[in-house]
């Protein structure tokens, strides 16, 4: 990619993972058929179907309209026994991990070798509480999972929620169809916390209402989900990029399928942007970003972790250090962010302070260098708009983005090209 002007246009991404694979979930436990319009045709969903597959359960996926046809089991899952393969798809793992204890007889999990280090104990931990036989296979609190089900008993639990809110979400989607209501009290700081309320909202489109108290105690009855027709959101993380182009160009972008009030926290984003001097623009079904000279700041992205090395790329291009505290649990991803996004940044040129919760970063003169990914696709996405405006930028392993964002460069470039300002 070579440096160029201003990026101005608008984009519309494809549909978001974290709410296709909620979706998928709850359609796949639901009484009847449903259909889910706008979905994400990607590494991470293709996964989750696969394994849904193995499970007995029906899911015809037509990805050039978009949509999941799926036939729902009422909560009965069809396989007595399935050995399942999520690659490194953390919703994959977490989620299903709790769907399985619905059924009777013996499930394993397993995925990449990143996938083998990331820990899943407290999930384990609060199913066995819930009455399920659920084990980490090597007894090291990580993936492979063992699940020898007989149904979900239900009851109280405590979860911890410190190392990432899917745990939680995993255990409120499977709840409804325990064989009595379950209780969750979450111990200590939840991450990530508008990632659960959307996994609310998503059950609650389905049919059942989870009575939550301050992210700190969630009651949820018996029921079961009802098939729909469900229109899933563009991808609010996926639009960070698109968002932080305009920032780093002093252009404009327009996304499309996103407003203030979207399901995704991940929107917040632009409450960064903003901060650092962008003006940004709400629509009912748009948000449009403008970029202007670019200031650091200090900020708390532990309800948008995911955006942490979008900021990274932006705050390269600011006046004064941005300093990025509270998400120390975005060391158990794909890779450690932290460590990775400090890393990277530095071949760039920046002055990177790595800390245990985050990073500062000072910028300083820049330069091309040849950006190492980890097999993490937002270190992909993310460092690539560095090249925007810097010559020599290289990304390892681009085909990384396939995991949630298979035609993000395309787009990127089509953005790129489409038209200068007026």
């Amino acid at each position: 990619m070579r440096p160029g002007g201003p990026v101005y246009g608008v984009v519309r991404p494809p549909g978001s993972k974290s709410i296709t694979n909620r979706a998928l979930v709850c359609a796949a436990l639901a009484d009847g058929e449903s259909l889910l319009t706008g979905a994400l045709d990607s590494d991470d969903t293709r996964v989750m179907i696969e394994a849904l597959g193995r499970l007995g359960l029906d899911v015809t996926h037509d990805p050039a309209a978009s949509t999941l046809r799926v036939a729902g089991c009422g909560g009965r899952l069809p396989a007595s026994s399935a050995d399942l393969a999520v690659e490194n798809s953390g919703t994959t793992m977490r989620f299903l991990t709790a769907l399985v204890t619905l059924g009777h007889g013996t499930y394993r999990i397993d995925g990449s070798p990143r996938m083998r280090e990331r820990p899943i104990e407290d999930l384990l931990a609060a199913l066995r509480q819930l009455g399920a036989d659920a084990q980490s296979e090597q007894g090291n609190g990580c993936p492979p999972v063992l699940i020898r089900a007989a149904g979900l008993p239900g009851g109280q639990a405590q979860i911890a929620g410190a190392i990432s809110s899917q745990f939680l979400s995993g255990l409120l989607m499977a709840a409804p169809y325990a064989q009595n209501p379950v209780e969750l009290r979450v111990i200590g700081h939840l991450v990530s916390q508008p990632y659960v309320r959307m996994t609310l909202a998503v059950m609650r489109a389905f049919g059942v209402a989870v009575d939550e108290h301050r992210h700190e105690r969630f009651a949820v009855p018996r029921g079961a989900y009802l098939a729909r027709r469900y229109a899933i959101e563009p991808d609010a993380s996926a639009a960070s990029y698109f968002f932080a182009a305009a920032a780093i160009t002093q252009g404009e972008v327009t996304v499309e399928g996103l407003a203030r009030d979207s399901l995704q926290g991940d929107v917040a984003f632009c409450e960064c942007l903003a901060r650092m001097g962008c003006e940004v623009r709400y629509g009912r079904d748009s948000i449009t970003v403008t970029g202007r000279p670019l200031r650091g700041i200090e900020v708390d992205m532990d309800p948008i972790s995911d955006t942490v090395q979008t900021l990274g790329a932006v705050a390269l291009f600011a006046s004064g250090p941005t300093t990025v505290v509270g998400v120390a649990h975005i060391r158990h991803k794909e890779t450690d962010r932290i460590a990775a996004l400090a890393t990277e940044l530095r071949k760039l040129g920046a002055e990177v302070e790595e800390r245990p919760d985050g990073l500062r970063i000072a910028p300083k003169p820049l330069c091309g260098a040849t950006i190492d990914t980890y097999g993490d696709h937002r270190m992909a996405m993310s460092l690539a708009l560095v090249g925007l405006k810097v010559p020599g930028v290289m990304i390892r392993d681009p085909g990384c983005t396939a995991k949630t964002y298979p035609g993000f460069f395309e787009d990127l470039d089509k953005l790129r090209t489409a038209g200068r300002a007026p």
